[in-house]
């Protein structure tokens, strides 16, 4: 089992940082699709009030439930303030999207015990995940 499919497997409450009420957005996307396949969605945006039916927060610290897997949707030089505040708020995984690489806040990350994924889509990473199980269970049909 990839670390991908662990994380999604394992942890069913996502933050989403950097989540948009844009339907052009890919952080809408993600958020849709994961609230949809029966993850537990907590949109992260200081600029937004509600996300499809669901409050937004403005930060991390701010989520009265405890957060497992932080998903970040910022530029990569962004990203050692969200890692630090996932480590404060004792999320489990820190996922970096598709095109966020910042090596330096994996590094801590890691050190301070959370499993770690970048540059790699929750959604895509999901619907491989999906794609294999549907495979294997009509193999064994």
């Amino acid at each position: 089992m990839t670390l991908e499919e662990k994380i999604l497997r394992e942890y069913r409450t996502v933050a989403i940082v950097g989540a948009s009420s844009n339907p052009e957005r890919p952080s809408f996307r993600v958020v849709r699709y994961l609230s949809k396949h029966g993850y537990n969605v907590i949109p992260v945006n200081p600029n937004e009030r509600e996300i499809l039916g669901m409050t937004c927060y403005p930060n991390l610290s701010s989520i009265p439930e405890k957060v497992e897997v932080v998903d970040i949707f910022r530029k990569s030089e962004e990203v050692m303030p969200i890692v630090d505040e996932a480590i404060k708020i004792g999320a489990k995984v820190v996922w970096m999207q598709e095109g966020v690489v910042n090596e330096e806040a994996a590094a801590k990350a890691r050190n301070a015990g959370l499993l770690v994924v970048m540059d790699k889509c929750m959604r895509k990473e999901h619907e491989r995940l999906s794609r294999r199980i549907s495979r294997h269970a009509d193999v064994a049909k």
